[in-house]
């Protein structure tokens, strides 16, 4: 078996959910454990997340999974339905749901429901994705406290660039005036609105990324934020080579050494959920001490530098992200962002979870 591993630590996990609450201590917390638990695994995150107020997927697949496995916390489809049919499980389930355009309205006040459903109403502020715009808004609304099939209402939007210092004033804005003096709870802030932009809070918050130890702000890192990693992906060197001044390593001799050098060979590549694009120089520990990697990463394989680790020999441990390599790190020098890589781990990587 290839030693390739990604081990998921669930203490992490309610480390990260308890800083989210010292964050914003008034809030509910709705864990949003979407896209496989943002990589880790479903099932995995939610036994982290068991404190959680609530939860958040993408799809009914998802909520039905966390049902059958016993959890019973609300659990909000993030885009609502996607067809008429899919209510007889939201009902059959107990699922609340997003709506955002006039159809899923619709289709909600034509169902045939054994009891009602709570709704998010989402606002669109500015980021232009979903969501009503301002003006049609306080229609949809009062829809939605005419409509049977729905017994409470939360009032939602979602930022696009919550991360900035002075990135949701203007969408604020637009919350306030749309949505003030309404007797309805508010569901507004992600991970980086519950880092800093505490006049966001509200009643829910939905953090995302900060859960599972990475960065939603550019400019700090995850550790600065209380954070812990809860994936740590780690190898092994599976080959040592010694190069001389003048060689080259890996695909497309993107490196040559300028001096004598020893070489280790890691069994990860691209197809494992490695950036392919990741250059030169991207950050990795080999035994325990932070290296760099070399060369173009290929299928299956990577090179990292090993000179001034004179204990590294094959079958020595290579992290390549988690608790000694920030993923934020090796996303950044991969002109990337950690969600990505945290959800590209692909699916011949083993998983060990530790609780």
């Amino acid at each position: 078996m290839r030693p390739i591993v990604a081990h998921i630590h669930l203490p992490a996990l309610a480390h990260n959910l308890a800083q989210v609450r010292r964050l914003a201590p008034h809030a509910q917390v709705m864990s949003v454990v979407k896209a496989n638990g943002y990589g880790h695994g479903l099932l995995n995150v939610a036994q982290g997340l068991q404190a959680t107020d609530a939860f958040a997927v993408l799809n009914v697949s998802e909520a039905i999974a966390l049902r059958e496995a016993g959890y019973k916390q609300p659990i909000l489809l993030l885009e609502g339905v996607f067809a008429a049919e899919q209510l007889q499980a939201v009902d059959r389930y107990r699922l609340d749901i997003v709506v955002h355009h006039a159809a899923q309205l619709d289709w909600l006040q034509q169902a045939q429901l054994s009891v009602p459903v709570r709704v998010f109403l989402k606002l669109d502020s500015g980021m232009h994705r979903l969501g009503f715009q301002p003006a049609e808004y306080p229609s949809k609304l009062a829809q939605l406290a005419q409509c049977a099939n729905v017994s409470e209402i939360v009032q939602m939007t979602h930022f696009a660039n919550a991360d900035q210092a002075d990135g949701v004033s203007i969408p604020m804005q637009t919350v306030t005036a749309v949505m003030a003096g309404k007797p309805y709870q508010r569901s507004l802030a992600n991970s980086a609105a519950v880092v800093q932009q505490p006049q966001t809070h509200a009643d829910w918050v939905r953090p995302g990324i900060m859960l599972y130890g990475a960065t939603p702000i550019n400019d700090r890192s995850a550790a600065s934020l209380g954070l812990k990693a809860v994936m740590i992906l780690q190898s092994a060197l599976i080959g040592v080579q010694e190069i001389a001044a003048g060689e080259s390593v890996g695909y497309g001799s993107l490196f040559t050494a300028d001096k004598p050098m020893r070489v280790g060979i890691v069994a990860c590549g691209y197809a494992d959920g490695y950036p392919r694009h990741a250059p030169t120089g991207t950050p990795i520990a080999v035994h325990g001490k932070q290296t760099r990697t070399l060369g173009r990463v290929s299928m299956d394989m990577l090179a990292v530098d090993i000179t001034e680790i004179d204990e590294a020999q094959i079958g020595s441990p290579v992290e390549l992200w988690g608790a000694l390599v920030p993923v934020d790190a090796v996303a950044q020098a991969a002109g990337t962002i950690g969600y990505e890589l945290l959800c590209a781990v692909t699916a011949r990587v083993a998983f060990k979870v530790y609780g």
